[in-house]
C-alpha cells in the first residue's frame, strides 16, 4: 500500500530511522582479479576460484541444496532465473555440482567501506517457549498480531534510493503519527488480538529479535509464529543498554547472560526492554517439521541458510562463508541468502541460522564471530548498488 502525505515535514520525524536504516534491503576473467569496485557501504572484489576456502562434500550438497530450494521463487527473478533454471536438473553429486557452480558463477569478496575482507557472524535459532492459546494464570505476556491501524509507507516511488525503506505509523486525522513503541505497548497493550501467550516477558523479546518461533502448548502440540510487521522503530540491542548500565562488559554479552540478568533483576525487565524501542507483530503459521520460514519465504536449512542486508547482499544470492563457531572450530561452507534482520545491516555481515530449540539456542546465542564473505554472481549480471548513504552517516 503506498500513501502520499503532504506537507513532507510531517515526516520528518523518521529521517533518523531512514539514517540508520541506510546501511540494511558482464562475465569477467575468474583468474584475473580486477580492482575493487567501491560504493558507500560495500566493495565487491573479483577474485579466482581458488581464493575460496575449501569445503567438504557434505558441506557442499547442503549448502547447494539449500540455494536450490528457493530457486522456484526465483525462477523469474532477472538476476538469477535463468541460473536457477539450469540448476534443476544438476545432478545430486560434487563433481557436477563444482562444474555447475565454475560454469555459471563468478565469485566477488565482500570488502567493508574501508577495505576489509572480516566482518560479523552471528548466530539465530528458532525458539520454543512455553505459552498457551488463551491467556491464563501463569501465561500472561501476549503475542500480538498485527494491527489493523499499522499503515505502511513505501516511498521509493518518489524517492528511488529509499528502495526498500518503509515508514510505519499510525492515522490521526488526515497525519502519520509514530506507532507506539515497544515500551507503550509493552505497559498499555495493543489494539490487535493477540494469537497467543507466554508465560515470560523475556521469553517475547527474545521471539521478537528471533522473528520466529515455536509455542509449546499443554497436549503437546506446538504452534509456531512468524514475522507479520514491526511497529516503525530501529532496532536497539538490549544487551547495549545493560553495557550502558555498567551491567555487563561488552565481551560477556550473550542471551545467555542477558537471560541471568533478567532472572536476578526481574524489576528492572520493564525498563530494559523499554531501551529497545523496535516492536514486532507475529502472524501464526501452518504446523511443519520444516525450518521457519524467511523473508524469501523458504523454509531455512539448519546452518546452510543465512540472513544478510539485502542492500549488499541480494535475497537468493549463493554465498561462500568462512567463520568459526563459538568454541572456535572452523566453518567453511557455502550458505544462501534467505533472510533478512532488523539488526542485520552493514556490508561483511550475515546471521547463520542454527535451527530449532535448546542446542541451537545455545549455538547462536553465543556466536560473536569474525568472518570472511565471497558472493557467488550469475556471469554477466550487473553487480548490487548500493544506494548512496545519506549525507552525514
Amino acid at each position: 500500500m503506498n500513501f502520499t502525505f503532504k506537507p513532507w515535514s510531517r515526516l520528518v520525524w523518521a529521517l533518523p530511522m531512514i539514517a540508520l536504516l541506510a546501511g540494511c534491503d558482464g562475465g569477467k576473467e575468474a583468474s584475473k582479479p580486477e580492482a575493487a569496485k567501491p560504493h558507500a557501504v560495500a566493495t565487491y572484489v573479483s577474485a579466482p576460484w581458488e581464493a575460496l576456502p575449501s569445503v567438504s562434500d557434505s558441506d557442499l550438497l547442503a549448502g547447494f541444496e539449500s540455494w536450490r530450494s528457493a530457486c522456484q521463487r526465483l525462477k523469474a527473478d532477472p538476476v538469477w532465473g535463468a541460473t536457477c533454471a539450469a540448476a534443476v536438473s544438476v545432478p545430486g553429486d560434487v563433481a557436477a555440482i563444482r562444474g555447475f557452480l565454475k560454469e555459471r558463477l563468478d565469485v566477488f569478496g565482500l570488502r567493508s567501506a574501508d577495505n576489509t575482507p572480516n566482518g560479523l557472524i552471528t548466530g539465530y535459532y528458532e525458539p520454543v517457549y512455553p505459552g498457551s492459546l488463551t491467556e491464563t494464570a501463569t501465561a500472561h505476556v501476549p503475542v500480538y498480531g498485527v494491527p489493523d491501524d499499522l499503515i505502511i509507507v513505501n516511498l521509493e516511488s518518489i524517492y528511488p534510493e529509499l528502495k526498500g525503506k518503509r515508514l510505519r505509523g499510525r492515522l490521526e486525522g488526515r497525519v502519520l503519527k509514530p506507532y507506539d513503541d515497544a515500551a507503550t505497548l509493552n505497559s498499555q497493550g495493543s489494539t490487535a488480538k493477540p494469537i497467543a501467550w507466554l508465560t515470560n516477558p523475556m521469553d517475547l523479546q527474545f521471539l521478537q529479535i528471533q522473528g520466529s518461533g515455536r509455542i509449546q502448548l499443554a497436549g503437546g502440540r506446538q504452534l509456531r509464529v512468524g514475522y507479520g510487521d514491526q511497529n516503525g522503530y530501529p532496532y536497539r540491542p538490549i544487551g547495549r543498554w545493560l553495557v550502558e548500565q555498567g551491567e555487563l562488559k561488552k565481551d560477556d554479552v550473550t542471551m545467555g547472560a542477558i537471560s541471568a540478568w533478567a532472572k536476578a533483576h526481574p524489576q528492572r525487565i520493564p525498563e530494559l526492554l523499554a531501551s529497545n524501542p523496535s516492536y514486532v507483530f507475529f502472524s501464526a503459521r501452518p504446523d511443519s517439521n520444516e525450518g521457519p520460514r524467511g523473508s524469501l519465504n523458504v523454509p531455512l536449512t539448519a546452518g546452510y541458510s543465512v540472513a544478510v542486508d539485502r542492500k549488499v547482499i541480494p535475497l537468493g544470492s549463493l554465498l561462500w562463508l568462512s567463520t568459526t563457531k563459538p568454541d572456535g572450530s572452523p566453518i567453511a561452507r557455502p550458505v544462501a541468502a534467505q533472510d533478512t534482520g532488523g539488526a542485520i545491516t552493514g556490508e561483511v555481515r550475515a546471521d547463520l541460522f542454527w535451527g530449532t530449540g535448546d542446542a541451537a539456542g545455545e549455538l547462536a546465542g553465543n556466536m560473536k564471530q569474525q568472518g570472511q564473505i565471497w558472493m557467488l554472481w550469475p556471469k554477466g549480471a550487473t553487480l548490487p548498488q548500493v544506494p548512496d548513504a545519506p549525507a552525514g552517516t
